[in-house]
């Protein structure tokens, strides 16, 4: 919930270096006398004029380029997952193994966390700026009966005022019991600068709804194993859960702005900064046929457990602007949340109440310095009512030139807890609890290095006050989870780095994570090794009509106690009895680029038949079979 920084400065990546001008000069035939203009007798728009604006105000351009990085974000996510280890089918949950990947905010969040991958925050939102309209559409097939869609459009009705509308949505009916995923995420954003760029705004809504049937995982996993026939169609495995499903859905209403006292852009400047965001949340567990699965129930049949949630969030501030010392700004904030529940329960163990409802007031401080090759941000917050929360952030980075940043980071935090931790009621007579939880104390020291040569990042970590679920029961069979804080010290190191080598039209993609923990008891579990390396040719054909990549990517990470599902929580839990790991995973590939088209066809796993069946997401969950998938991604310039 940072403020809206004032800087407009075109940030360039490796990517971005890349990018190819769209055709230039007239579209008119001008030579005949009655040939007619199709266009303005003038240069079409560059592709870098297609421009892509983050909250920070950090400026790329639209890439419709084919790389190796395009078929690692070709998912459904839309993003890089090295270091998330998908579930078997579209749309379920991620298991986590790179555990750096995990933010942090200092306010009391919602919590079900499992059911939040898919789930777009405020600093996922982007804006546009484009000087005709703009199109994207995503396809790709899924693991059985469904698609993955996302399709977008943006356009500029006036040079400075943008709007947007897009709308992902997914269904995959998977192929195990019980297993299928339906989930639709719609955004509309705006945005406006005045012509003297005394005025800022940025806004977007947000409807989002993920629905998953749960089956709890298989029963036996021997039967899995065993690589019988019988069991390859995997719909004859036993599940635990034969109706339930799961339900998250939420509304964000976002604006974010700033305001130039001053009427013109001088040396020194004084700007008003605002930021609000309300946002309410629904997660739903629903079960028709009580399962002995999670012990004891309140009731007989029809199981329907709702978690409500609405925040609204209001931050003022004052920022000055010195154009050779940076930026300095102070802000009051205001963030009111209501979580809560139609009932209260009295239980042997006391009464579990029916809402937490707070508000905490906070005062900050934030600098920022953007100068040529530098640039640095410093924030401090502290409540000023009496939750206890803070958080100190610092960081800076240096850029020479286009290809090299070097960059550190600095985080102490003093974290509420997540607001499920301390409250939660269900059907279930073991998932009920009132808890009052201490604030979690989160150190965090980053280091990153993104060279022409190669790219690493180191993560040093302590954890005090650390909250986890875990399970309380002795019987494998039955998971009674509740949640639990450890009182003790939790030290966290990884580091990962990636290098890729060239041999004339060859390339070896690779990427190794390293990851270590020190701590007294098992709380936080992560594999040491994490890999994923891609060879692969690229060439053009056709006459250079069509540019290809071909190749393979292997995965893997070592054996480690993963983390478990749990889907009433809609929570991963600690769990030591069930390694999994010391699988490969190998995907072969061919990726096509024709104009502002990008096709792609994977043929996933394509070893699993020939490794063994001994490969899982989660104890209890299989990772996914061999499977053959296509898509692309395709833009439209108007």
């Amino acid at each position: 919930m940072m403020g809206i920084s004032v800087f407009a400065q075109k940030t360039l990546n490796k990517t971005d270096q890349k990018l190819q001008p769209l055709p230039t000069g007239n579209t008119a035939d001008t030579s005949s006398k009655n040939s007619k203009s199709t266009a303005d007798n003038g240069p079409k728009a560059t592709i870098d004029m297609y421009k892509v604006i983050t909250l920070e105000r950090d400026t790329t351009a639209i890439d419709t380029s084919l790389t190796i990085y395009k078929d690692y974000i070709f998912n459904y996510l839309r993003k890089d997952n090295f270091g998330l280890l998908p579930f078997a089918n579209d749309g379920q949950t991620y298991n986590t193994l790179q555990y750096s990947l995990k933010a942090y905010s200092p306010y009391p969040e919602f919590g079900f966390r499992a059911k939040h991958f898919n789930y777009l925050e405020v600093n996922d939102i982007r804006y546009f700026s484009v000087p005709t309209p703009l199109t994207e559409l995503y396809f790709k097939t899924v693991q059985e009966q469904g698609q993955s869609l996302d399709a977008f459009i943006t356009l500029n009705t006036h040079e400075r005022l943008n709007f947007s509308i897009a709308y992902k949505g997914l269904r995959s009916l998977g192929k195990y019991v019980n297993q299928l995923a339906s989930t639709g995420n719609f955004r509309f954003t705006a945005n406006y600068v005045t012509k003297s760029g005394r005025y800022v705004l940025n806004a977007h809504f947000t409807g989002q709804d993920l629905l998953n049937q749960e089956n709890g995982g298989i029963i036996n996993t021997q039967d899995f194993e065993s690589g019988n026939d019988d069991f390859k169609d995997r719909a004859r495995l036993e599940v635990y859960l034969k109706d339930a499903e799961s339900f998250l859905k939420g509304n964000r209403y976002f604006i974010d702005h700033a305001f130039r006292i001053n009427q013109n852009d001088n040396e020194n400047n004084l700007y008003l900064t605002h930021q609000f965001n309300f946002e309410n949340k629904i997660f739903e567990f629903r079960e028709p046929t009580v399962s002995d699965r999670f012990g004891d129930s309140y009731v007989a049949t029809g199981i329907n457990d709702k978690t409500s949630y609405s925040r609204l969030y209001n931050k003022v501030g004052a920022i000055y602007e010195n154009k050779t010392l940076g930026q300095i700004g102070f802000y009051l904030d205001d963030f009111n949340y209501n979580y809560h529940y139609n009932t209260i329960i009295v239980n042997s163990a006391g009464i579990v109440p029916s809402q937490i409802k707070d508000g905490i007031n906070t005062f900050g401080a934030q600098y920022a310095y953007r100068k040529k090759s530098w640039k640095g941000k410093a924030l401090y917050s502290n409540s000023i009512t009496n939750q206890g929360l803070s958080n100190i952030d610092i960081s800076l980075s240096w850029q020479p030139d286009d290809y090299n940043t070097v960059s550190f980071r600095v985080q102490k935090m003093n974290k509420l807890p997540d607001v499920n931790y301390n409250l939660y009621q269900s059907s279930y007579v073991a998932y009920n609890w009132s808890n009052d939880f201490k604030n979690e104390k989160i150190n965090n020291l980053i280091v990153k290095a993104d060279t022409q040569w190669a790219a690493a990042e180191l993560q040093l970590s302590v954890f005090k006050d650390q909250l986890y679920y875990s399970n309380d029961s002795a019987d494998p069979k039955v998971l009674l989870v509740s949640p639990k804080q450890y009182g003790n010290t939790i030290n966290y190191l990884s580091l990962k780095v990636s290098k890729e080598i060239q041999y004339g039209r060859f390339a070896l993609d690779n990427t190794l994570l390293y990851q270590k923990t020190a701590q007294d008891d098992d709380v936080l579990n992560v594999p040491q090794l994490v890999t994923r390396n891609t060879l692969y040719y690229s060439g053009y054909f056709f006459k250079k009509a069509m540019f290809v990549q071909t190749g393979f990517t292997f995965s893997y990470f070592t054996k480690y106690f993963a983390n478990d599902y749990n889907p009433v929580l809609g929570e991963f839990y600690v769990q030591n009895q069930k390694e999994i790991g010391n699988f490969p995973m190998v995907d072969f590939f061919v990726n096509a680029r024709v104009r502002q088209t990008r096709i792609y066809l994977k043929a996933e796993h394509f070893n699993s038949a020939m490794t063994g069946n001994d490969f899982y997401s989660a104890p209890n969950y299989p990772y996914r079979d061999f499977v053959i998938r296509f898509g692309l991604v395709w833009n439209f310039f108007q």
